[in-house]
């Protein structure tokens, strides 16, 4: 039933595609501003224990996955700005709820009403839906620099925000923040990138694409590592660091705006035919050796530093890379329900990092969370080198 517009597939909608990455970026400033501040001022919180405390941060992330592929879905028929409009409005109502919160549970409620409007999986279609195959890639890494630049502008925020106006606050900003996204998208995106033409494949066609699972997997992995980190990390900078909850930003700060800069060479690496792979090992490994620097903790503020630096560059490369490749294998008509699929992943991912790190920081505390996330991001290096080391066995013989 749905077909890309000829006059789409010759010329990306640049200024579409901005407005789109504007709208990703606020919402995810929303998300991302409470990493830093949530875990430090939910242990005052009534009923907090370290598990709810995870609990809390990760929750979004598994009714993002509930949402992304029905949402994903509804977008191919009803309409990508439909869709975007309906998340905001949700994310909108959550924000208000957790604003309102006085306890860890009314926390949990509203960081599970943000997680429902979930409109990943609709704006990366209709990023894919404007752009040409060629310069899809860029176009996500449009998107990736968005959500990086947002991760990077939380981090340094947040913790002025706190001391300014506590992170019930920073709830009622975030607020603040999906009101312009809903005008920046009624006012700069078209309705939609398609029109009616083809029906679209089966569920099950869908899921069978070629690809599709090793993304999946790699992208639930990768906000697994990112989500279970900022259960521990604040408290490490606190406690090891010796850094005061507002002064986090003097290291994110740097840290981040580096790991943006370096992992410019890598996109442009990843774009040579061929390369894919062997970017995507790079991408990984970096994650492991990050993950892997974190857990000497008695190393001090300079270690950690430059241990997240590493990990960073990783996380950020691999933030624009996975869905890239994701769009350039899935046909028009099924975008929507293939990047449903992934971002439920994704989403999953994050809340299962939230929970899986407040129990490891329970049980063993940073150091149990940092050595089980190295692990995880080795166990994935391994696979992306040996799958296309198999492939081209097989290929040879």
């Amino acid at each position: 039933m749905i077909a890309l517009n000829e006059s789409v597939r010759q010329a990306a909608n640049w200024p579409a595609v901005s407005a789109l990455s504007g709208i990703f970026g606020l919402r995810m400033l929303g998300l991302f501003m409470l990493l830093p501040v949530l875990a430090l001022w939910a242990e005052d919180l009534p009923g907090a224990t370290p598990l709810l405390i995870g609990l809390a941060i990760g929750v979004y992330g598994v009714t993002q996955a509930l949402f992304q592929i029905p949402l994903g879905a509804l977008s191919d028929s009803w309409g990508r700005r439909r869709v975007i409009a309906l998340g905001l409005l949700v994310f909108l109502v959550g924000s208000v709820v957790a604003a309102l919160a006085d306890g860890i549970w009314g926390v949990i409620a509203g960081r599970a009403l943000q997680g429902a409007g979930a409109i990943a999986a609709a704006t990366t279609a209709l990023v894919a839906d404007l752009t040409p195959p060629d310069r899809r890639t860029r176009a996500m890494a449009l998107i990736g620099v968005s959500v990086g630049g947002s991760f990077a502008l939380a981090l340094v925020l947040a913790p002025i925000f706190e001391g300014w106006i506590g992170v019930s606050g920073i709830f009622w900003l975030i607020a603040a923040f999906t009101v312009a996204a809903l005008v920046v998208l009624f006012r700069f995106v078209p309705a939609n990138g398609l029109v009616a033409s083809e029906t679209p494949p089966s569920w099950r066609e869908v899921a069978s694409l070629p690809g599709l699972g090793p993304l999946m997997s790699g992208i639930f992995v990768l906000h697994l590592l990112m989500t279970a980190t900022f259960v521990a990390l604040p408290i490490v900078l606190r406690d090891v660091g010796g850094l005061a909850g507002p002064d986090h930003w003097q290291l994110y700060l740097p840290v981040l705006a580096a790991a943006g800069v370096a992992m410019v060479p890598l996109i442009l690496f990843s774009e040579r035919r061929g390369y894919r792979a062997t970017a995507l090992a790079i991408g990984v490994a970096l994650l492991a050796l990050g993950q892997g620097g974190l857990a000497w903790l008695d190393n001090g503020l300079l270690a950690i530093g430059l241990s997240l630096w590493v990990f960073f560059i990783g996380f950020s490369f691999l933030e624009a890379h996975l869905p890239a490749r994701l769009s350039q294998a899935v046909p028009a008509p099924a975008r929507g329900r293939a990047m449903g699929l992934y971002s439920c992943a994704q989403f999953l991912g994050a809340f299962v990092g939230g929970v899986a790190g407040g129990a490891l920081w329970g049980l063993g505390g940073a150091v149990a969370v940092f050595a089980a996330s190295a692990m995880l991001a080795l166990a994935w290096w391994l696979l992306a080198v040996i799958r296309p080391l198999s492939a081209h066995v097989r290929a040879a013989s």
